[in-house]
């Protein structure tokens, strides 16, 4: 029988892979996340490997980076099929930007949790139009571990879930930062309109700080 190591963050699984499927909206840490998760697999001396998928070119070709400067080398692909032949020895994958990938990457997942490996998995599991942006719903509903993280909407300071689009663009698909994505709320969050409201939200006092 497969023992279970018991941590003061739960159980985690012993002798076996799993999945771990970080999600969120846009700015709200997963690449970040990600990346935290994957040093800490080094620091305790694991191999580790990292893929983005080609449309995203953003910070480095050969690297994968957030929002708040962490880097982290990476292998770039077009889809997850190209993933295994890559992996090497690999104990622990993490790929970023999952709903990029297509639809092989539950498969692909599954195969590697099943080989025994760690994987971790960053991705919007909704689009620009609130709707569940595949294959992250499917891969969610696979995975042994799922954290959903929060941003701070850009219009009201509350938590936010929802990826603003604000330019006016169709398509599903569309890599960018600031210039082309606000975090919002419901109640700030609104598809049909494109228009940039981001304000310059006023930072909590810091105490120690005080004279």
């Amino acid at each position: 029988m497969t023992q279970v190591v018991v941590t003061a963050g739960g159980l985690v699984p012993a002798g076996i892979g799993w999945i771990e499927v970080i999600v969120g909206c846009m700015f709200s840490g997963k690449t970040e996340e990600l990346i935290r998760r994957v040093r800490r697999a080094q620091y305790a001396r694991q191999a580790v490997v990292v893929f983005k998928p080609g449309i995203d070119k953003r910070y480095s070709e050969d690297s994968l980076g957030s929002h708040s400067g962490l880097r982290l080398r990476s292998f770039q692909v077009e889809t997850a099929a190209e993933i295994p032949a890559l992996v090497g020895d690999a104990q622990v994958v993490g790929i970023d930007e999952g709903q990029f990938l297509g639809g092989d990457l539950v498969a692909v997942c599954e195969r590697l949790a099943n080989e025994g490996r760690r994987v971790i998995v960053a991705g919007l599991d909704q689009d620009y139009l609130g709707r569940p942006f595949e294959p992250m719903p499917q891969l969610l509903a696979v995975a042994e571990y799922i954290t959903k993280n929060l941003a701070i909407c850009m219009v009201c300071g509350n938590p936010a879930d929802r990826s603003q689009r604000v330019v006016n663009r169709d398509a599903r698909f569309l890599v960018g930062e600031a210039d082309a994505y606000e975090a919002r709320c419901r109640r700030c969050w609104d598809p049909d309109n494109f228009e940039p409201r981001q304000e310059q939200l006023g930072l909590g006092r810091n105490l120690s700080e005080d004279e």
